[in-house]
């Protein structure tokens, strides 16, 4: 472990585990991410060879982002909202589809300390799962965060999108707040 560590030794050690068992079976990961910022690239880049796992990465923070990098249509941003699991999911098939991943994990979110309403406070976060082979099957779920903080949301939804990277993984994020 680095002396002076770049990101949360506990989002470092989730990330090792993720580039390793994807490692082991020879499988490449995309992640689209929104709210995080690109946290769960930086995460995963943070472990030697991971090259050999993750193919790419996309922050796109913007709605025009979302519609430029990953091809998610601005109708469907408009009619249900760039925090939905309508976005997320068109997130992860856009980062599959441009990508030569075997899955994709997109996260979207508001992580405060403004943004938020009554049906989306802050610390609501949206997560979809796209693999290669099964892009007509629907993957998405959304979390409510009590986070303290902006970087308490961002962290936890970083880990629940590194857990859905985990090969074998059932979709549903587990990952509980800290």
């Amino acid at each position: 472990m680095d002396e002076n560590p770049l990101l949360p030794p506990e989002l470092v050690m989730f990330a090792r585990r993720v580039v390793e068992a994807n490692r082991a079976i020879g499988r490449r990961v995309a992640v689209a991410e929104s709210c995080t910022g690109g946290l769960v690239a930086a995460a995963l880049t943070e472990i030697p060879g991971s090259s050999a796992v993750l193919d790419r990465g996309y922050v796109t923070y913007s709605n025009e982002a979302k519609t430029d990098c990953l091809g998610v249509a601005s109708d469907l941003i408009e009619t249900f909202g760039a925090v939905s699991i309508a976005t997320a999911w068109a997130m992860a098939q856009g980062a599959l589809r441009r990508s030569r991943a075997d899955v994709a994990v997109a996260v979207t979110g508001i992580a405060g300390p403004d943004g938020g309403s009554e049906m989306k406070p802050v610390g609501f976060v949206v997560f979809a799962k796209a693999e290669r082979g099964q892009e007509d099957r629907p993957d998405g779920e959304h979390r409510i965060f009590d986070g303290t903080s902006r970087s308490a949301i961002r962290l936890q939804a970083a880990m629940c999108a590194l857990e859905l990277l985990l090969p074998d993984q059932p979709y549903a994020p587990a990952v509980e707040a800290p």
